[in-house]
C-alpha cells in the first residue's frame, strides 16, 4: 500500500466500504484499507453500489488488523470530532496523507488515535455519514492541490473518465461513441 490512502476503522455497513472505493477511484486514491471482521470481501459476490464504479479496479483493497503496517511511508491523519482538531476548511493536506475514519457507531479508538500525527475535522452542524465524510475530505485534498498548484486543473473533458451527460472525452471520440 502506498500513500495517499484511507483506512476504516471496522466499518459497519458493506454499503459505506463501496462507497468509499468508489470515493478512492474517483479522487485518485489507490490504497484503502479496512479493520474488523464486520465487513468480509468474503461474503459477498460484490460490494454494493460496485456495478456503477468504473474506476474501482484502480484501488488496491486489504482487511487488515494493523493498517499502519502495510503503508510504508505515510502521515497518519485522523478524521474525527475533536476539540483540538483543525478545521478542514484551513487544512494543509499532507502529500503522503493516510486519512483515518472511525466506524459508524462509534469513534476512532484511543490506540489508534495515538498513531495519527494530524486530526482534521469536518465543519459540519451533524455528523456526516462514513462515506459522505471520505467524499468530502478526499474531494477537499484534491481542491486543495489543484489551488496550490500540485494537481492538475484539468477542463472537464480531460478529468473525466467516464460518460456523462453531453460530456465526451478524448477515449470515446476516439472510438466514436455517440452516447446511444
Amino acid at each position: 500500500m502506498h500513500a495517499p490512502g484511507v483506512v476504516l476503522i471496522n466499518p459497519k455497513f458493506p454499503h459505506n466500504v463501496g462507497a468509499t472505493i468508489r470515493a478512492c477511484s474517483c479522487f485518485g486514491v489507490e490504497s484503502l484499507v479496512w479493520t474488523g471482521s464486520r465487513i468480509r470481501l468474503s461474503q459477498y459476490d460484490r460490494l454494493p453500489r460496485e456495478e456503477r464504479m468504473k474506476g474501482y479496479k484502480s484501488v488496491q483493497l486489504m482487511n487488515h488488523e494493523r493498517p499502519f503496517d502495510l503503508f510504508t511511508e505515510g502521515t497518519p491523519v485522523c478524521v474525527e470530532v475533536y476539540d483540538q482538531s483543525e478545521p478542514l476548511t484551513t487544512f494543509e493536506h499532507p502529500e503522503d496523507a493516510v486519512y483515518v475514519f472511525g466506524p459508524e457507531d462509534g469513534k476512532v479508538p484511543q490506540v489508534t488515535r495515538r498513531m495519527c500525527h494530524r486530526f482534521v475535522h469536518i465543519p459540519a452542524h451533524f455528523c456526516l455519514n462514513l462515506s459522505a465524510a471520505v467524499n468530502v475530505v478526499l474531494a477537499h485534498r484534491l481542491m486543495s492541490r489543484q489551488l496550490a498548484g500540485n494537481a492538475p486543473l484539468l477542463p472537464l473533458r480531460e478529468m473525466l473518465h467516464e460518460v456523462r451527460g453531453e460530456v465526451l472525452t478524448p477515449v470515446m471520440d476516439a472510438v466514436g461513441w455517440d452516447g446511444k
